[in-house]
């Protein structure tokens, strides 16, 4: 049963436009990243696209909540429509839900979502700020997904001191590829909400 909390956020994604996404004027592709060990081994049956919330529970996800939102587009700067986007990452207290990991710290986290980008190529995510996981810098793992084309990423914290060590962040050769995976975490400009902005506009080959 989907809670309240978690009903009027799936409203929100259904009833209002979607904020500007527009592609920056470039053709750097997205460049890939590794899956990670801690993709789910068997999907979650709460996997929609509120990773703050889970089904049956009251409380929300410790950490700061982030709206993850964007559009993608092939190397033509054209839409693609009805991918499957998926994103996951572990909680607030650097844990993942997976029996690898001993399956996540914080009850009140969904730790993976899906959605399908509409007919403007867009989706969007209701998350937390990664935290730094041991050994790597802040990050958010992405797939995307459609009949002829598959993108694996990951995301980045742009700042964050981290970046500078994770390997695999900097086994990106080229700068200019690198720099599209580090993304700003930003407050609403107006102060109307608490809740941090994120936009990752991934561009398929």
């Amino acid at each position: 049963m989907i809670n309240f909390k978690k009903r009027h956020f799936l409203l929100h994604l259904l009833g209002l436009p979607m904020l500007s996404v527009a592609n920056p004027g470039h053709s750097v592709m997205t460049p890939p990243q590794a899956l990670g060990p801690f993709y789910p081994s068997k999907l979650p049956l709460d996997r929609d696209a509120d990773l703050t919330m889970v089904a049956g529970k009251e409380e929300q996800a410790a950490g700061e909540i982030v709206n993850l939102y964007g559009s993608v587009v092939d190397r033509d700067n054209t839409p693609i429509t009805a991918a499957s986007v998926e994103i996951w990452q572990c909680d607030a207290f650097r844990t993942y839900h997976h029996p690898l990991d001993g399956g996540g710290t914080d009850p009140f986290f969904q730790g993976y979502g899906r959605t399908v980008t509409n007919d403007k190529g867009q989706y969007r995510f209701k998350t937390i700020k990664p935290v730094a996981y041991p050994g790597r810098a802040p990050h958010i793992h992405v797939r995307i997904s459609t009949d002829s084309k598959e993108l694996i990423t990951q995301i980045y914290v742009k700042g964050d001191p981290l970046n500078q060590k994770d390997f695999l962040l900097n086994s990106i050769a080229d700068e200019k590829a690198r720099q599209s995976l580090e993304i700003g975490f930003n407050r609403d400009a107006g102060g109307k909400t608490d809740e941090l902005f994120a936009v990752f506009n991934p561009i398929l080959s």
